[in-house]
Formats: C-alpha cells, structure tokens, sequence
C-alpha cells in the first residue's frame, strides 16, 4: 500500500502565497512523475504541473511563472510553491505519483486525498 498524504493548503488573500506539501509512504521502490492537479467546484480536474524524477517540469499555462513544482527524492515528497495567488486558482489540490511498488516493480498511479487552497479577500 501507498499513501499520499497534502498539506499546505488554506485560506490567503490575492497575491499572497502558499506552499503545499505532498508526502508519499509505504511500500515505495521508486517514484517515477509526481504531478499537481486541482478542481474547482463545477469544474473538472485539470494538470498543474508535473515533475518527472529527473527532467524538465511542466506547467498549465494558467500558473507559468507564478508557481514552481519541486521533489525531494530522499524523502519521496512533492512541493508546490504558489506566488501571486488569484481568485480562479481557488480549488481542491490533489497530488498524483506513479509509483513502482516493492512488490510488484510495476508503476502504479496514485492520488491523495486533496488539500484545499481557497484565495478571497
């Protein structure tokens, strides 16, 4: 079994920031992509952006330049720093990974359980 578990998430005024935190735990060999998706109320869930265990990021053209997706390998943990933080980005954040599991050495996807970001004056 394997558990993503977010953290960071809250309530903050526009432009203001947030750092989210995606922690992975089990029977974890390797962890290839790790990725943030969010989705608003009515709305389907959507790319942020991914980071692949050694590569280039991606990011959703919504947050180039104001977020930045980063991985501490060591401690298979996600990051998510959010700058300039608006309206619209006001969603569930949910952490993904595709993880080669001890028993099997074959990637599995998983999902956390969602961190809330809401961004109101």
């Amino acid at each position: 079994q394997v558990q993503l578990v977010e953290s960071g998430g809250g309530l903050v005024q526009p432009g203001g920031s947030l750092r989210l935190s995606c922690a992975a735990s089990g029977n974890i060999f390797s962890i290839n992509t790790m990725g943030w998706y969010r989705q608003a109320p009515g709305k389907q869930r959507e790319l942020v952006a991914t980071i692949p265990r050694g590569g280039s990021t991606h990011y959703a053209d919504s947050v180039k330049g104001r977020f930045t997706v980063s991985r501490d390998n060591a401690k298979n943990t996600l990051y998510l720093q959010m700058n300039n933080l608006q309206p619209e980005d006001t969603a569930v954040y949910y952490c993904n990974a595709d993880v080669m599991v001890v028993a099997t050495l074959r990637p599995i996807g998983y999902w956390g359980q969602g961190t809330q970001v809401t961004v109101s004056s």
